[in-house]
């Protein structure tokens, strides 16, 4: 029998025929089109033809780096007919990271996005002569170098796959035919926090049981869903869910571009989103901006209506308990005067539930979301787990948790506080990485994840830090810092944090404010606003940061407090390694890259105040 992402479209397209698979925009401003499931077929069918005209064979790869569009599903499954693997790498890596994982993972064939992309592919093949060809999926006034000599453009690959002899058709079906589970479906590599990546296999036997055991368990999805593809496909956890909505029958929207992402949702309206904390504590953001521009009666309805919403979605029906009538009709009515008008706020006025995770999101955002009516399902999972390892259950969920764990993966904790996992879902192990597979396993075969961990009562499993990211001040005394981050999340003035502490006498961090809101807090001061680095600086912009977050630290050990703090002008950077594409922060890179400026705030020359008791 064929593996699910083998068999799924056809199966699909023989049962849905003209109903809508996926919709596309290339522009912001542009038209959304749709695809029908029929369509769909075809174009993979014949994506499947093209990989095999170009020359790949069996168990070859194939690498793809783009931002999300059709055309890397369409790749994606005309290769696993061809039982070729895929290494999704993202659309923002530089030129080492991409050329690593390109030559670590043998691709033959490099398919891109569009201009940003393709420098990329062709300094590689300079260097790579092995590569066989590059295949740019967006032809907008693109101009290849003189003599490049490999470099193709869609229409030209589909022409291929289009011109194909009845020979290669017959080869591609007796490929999926000799498919295997354990073939390898997708290497991903993991950005990581710390270290080289390492190429994660995915074989077809992982997906096929994390879809199986999702199609168990979400019941709460009905046909007319609309899910929207917003994080990279790159991500384990839209790549994952991408191929669970297919085989779902759902449509899904395409977002090519995440910078407009804001103005995608309003277009098309998602019933269903993957997403990370930083999209809600940017939405949480603003709705909490737009709340304190209301008049004091406005603040107090919201209070009530928050209240009501509270005691509906957690405290009744999260236990699974009947909500009584009278706050059942106080519910809906502001459900229609208020909460309706704060989903259509954000973009989702008919939201069914919004898978999260891939960092911390803080308890007061994920309540405010539920008790309105936004169904944040948080979760945990890695690329080695083929995404979910624990999840919000429909009932029974407990926020500050990340869950319980899905059915059928065995989860426990190592004497070490480490979270460990075996099951079907699991990675059979890194690409040509012995040593690494060697770490990453215990002798009776569970993954080490590299989180810390315990559970509730109740058999939820709380996250309490990386192993990795827990540091140790000079006094002996270890400290998570994602906890202190997610908290600070939820200020209206602060963007982003890197808590430091690593060694040192006291815990300090870098922070990003939120440029327009402390703008306006330092014109009521009289300060200027003009020069951002200069307001950085000043000494009353610190001490009220420095304020805020106090508010933050009341119920945290002496040890835990943030002492002291470097308000920086702009993001930590993708670009520079200092976060990873999912927004965590890479500790070791931030260190080097601010040094002086954290030695600084260990220094006699802090601008602020004494040196905080040790």
């Amino acid at each position: 029998m064929p593996n699910r992402l083998v068999e799924t479209i056809p199966a699909q397209a023989a049962r849905l025929g003209d109903r809508e698979a996926y919709r596309f925009c290339w522009r912001k401003d542009g038209e959304w089109l749709p695809t029908s499931w029929a369509e769909f077929a075809l174009q993979v069918d014949v994506a499947a033809k093209a990989l095999a005209a170009l020359g790949l064979l069996e168990k070859d790869t194939i690498a793809v780096c783009s931002p999300n569009t059709p055309q890397i599903l369409i790749t994606e499954f005309g290769a696993f007919r061809n039982r070729i693997a895929c290494i999704p790498i993202y659309a923002s890596s530089v030129q080492a990271q991409f050329d690593f994982i390109v030559r670590d993972g043998g691709a033959k064939v490099i398919f891109v996005g569009d201009k940003h992309q393709y420098p990329m592919a062709y300094r590689h093949w300079k260097s790579n002569p092995s590569v066989k060809r590059i295949v740019v999926f967006k032809n907008d006034g693109l101009i290849l170098h003189e003599d490049d000599t490999v470099t193709i453009f869609w229409d030209d690959f589909i022409r291929l796959g289009m011109n194909a002899p009845r020979e290669t058709a017959d080869e591609v079906k007796a490929r999926s035919e000799r498919g295997l589970p354990d073939d390898m479906a997708t290497l991903i590599y993991t950005s990581g926090t710390t270290g080289e990546p390492k190429g994660v296999v995915i074989s077809h036997s992982n997906y096929d049981a994390a879809i199986e055991k999702h199609m168990q368990i979400l019941h709460a999805i009905k046909d007319t869903d609309l899910s929207m593809a917003f994080l990279p496909m790159s991500h384990i956890l839209e790549k994952a869910w991408c191929y669970f909505c297919i085989c779902r029958g759902l449509t899904i929207a395409v977002n090519y571009d995440p910078r407009v992402i804001a103005d995608t949702i309003h277009t098309v309206h998602p019933n269903l989103m993957c997403c990370v904390p930083r999209f809600w504590e940017k939405v949480y953001a603003g709705v909490r901006e737009k709340i304190e521009e209301m008049s004091p009666l406005q603040k107090a309805m919201i209070r009530r209506a928050l209240k009501t919403g509270k005691a509906r979605n957690l405290k009744y029906l999260r236990t699974g308990r009947r909500v009584p009538w009278l706050v059942e009709k106080e519910y809906r009515f502001w459900d229609a005067r208020v909460f309706s008008r704060l989903k259509h706020a954000v973009g989702i006025p008919d939201p069914n539930f919004f898978p999260t995770a891939g960092a911390p999101l803080s308890d007061t955002i994920c309540e405010f979301f539920r008790s309105i009516g936004i169904d944040i399902i948080i979760g945990y999972g890695l690329s080695e787990t083929t995404a979910t390892v624990s999840f919000f259950p429909p009932v029974g969920y407990e926020i500050g948790t990340v869950g319980v764990p899905l059915p059928g993966l065995d989860v426990r904790i190592d004497s070490n506080g480490e979270i460990l996992v075996r099951g079907a879902t699991v990675t059979p192990g890194y690409y040509n990485n012995p040593d690494a597979n060697e770490a990453a396993f215990t002798d009776d075969g569970y993954f080490r994840t590299g989180d810390a961990g315990h559970f509730t009562t109740d058999g939820a499993l709380v996250l309490t830090e990386r192993v990795k990211d827990l540091f140790k001040t000079s006094n002996g005394k270890y400290i998570a810092p994602q906890m202190m981050e997610s908290r600070l999340a939820e200020n209206k003035y602060i963007d982003e944090v890197a808590v430091i502490g690593d060694r040192r006498k006291f815990v300090t961090a870098l922070i990003v404010p939120n440029l327009s809101q402390l703008r306006a807090w330092a014109a009521s001061q009289g300060i200027g606003t003009d020069d951002s680095e200069t307001l950085m600086q000043d000494r009353r912009v610190i001490a009220f940061i420095m304020s805020e977050i106090e508010a933050y630290q009341k119920d945290i050990a002496d040890f835990e407090r943030i002492r002291r703090i470097t308000l920086l002008p702009h993001h930590f950077s993708i670009m520079n390694g200092e976060v990873t594409n999912t927004m965590k922060v890479r500790r070791p890179v931030v260190s080097r890259n601010y040094a002086d400026l954290i030695e600084r705030m260990y220094s006699d020359d802090y601008p602020l105040a004494s040196t905080p008791q040790q």
